[in-house]
């Protein structure tokens, strides 16, 4: 029987602060007595389910590779959408929850709003389930690699800013 593992994009700065909790939760671990409290023992038993949700995400980890400026939403990518119901907009990073640490919102793909708008370009519409059972449209206003996001690397082309 195969498996597949399906490889997750985080960034270079998540992927660091993922090692660093998994070092300190190990190391916690290995120091906490082991016939302590029933309190002291639920404690270690989520850092270590903790320890293996990081551990698998480290193992699968894709660090340091934007994807493609291509303007497709996928996970790398900042993507703005607005929404049917309000005409409202949101810019968020199609990432791993609980990985990605700063000011965007992150979504997974497998939520249901990124699943429905992966693979989505500017300007298509895409619906999504909410918890009610109802369906919420949105369109896809732009998708840019997390890296060229606000302050990251610019584009090769672009013209250089020059102050006043």
């Amino acid at each position: 029987m195969t498996t597949t593992t399906e490889r997750v994009w985080i960034s270079a700065g998540a992927y660091e602060r993922l090692r660093r909790e998994f070092d300190t939760l190990r190391d916690l671990c290995a120091t906490t007595p082991g016939d302590a409290d029933e309190n002291a023992v639920a404690v270690r038993r989520a850092r270590q389910a903790r320890i293996q949700r990081i551990h698998d995400l480290l193992l699968n980890a894709v660090v340091g590779e934007d994807p493609p400026d291509d303007g497709v939403a996928e996970a790398g990518m900042v993507v703005t959408v607005r929404y049917e119901d309000t005409g409202d907009t949101e810019t968020f990073l199609l990432g791993v929850r609980g990985a990605e640490h700063g000011e965007l919102e992150v979504y997974s793909v497998q939520s249901p709003l990124g699943a429905a708008i992966v693979g989505a370009r500017q300007g298509e519409r895409r619906a999504y389930p909410l918890p009610n059972g109802a369906e919420l449209g949105v369109t896809v206003l732009g998708a840019v690699p997390h890296g060229l996001h606000d302050g990251g690397p610019r584009p090769r082309d672009a013209e250089p800013v020059t102050a006043r």
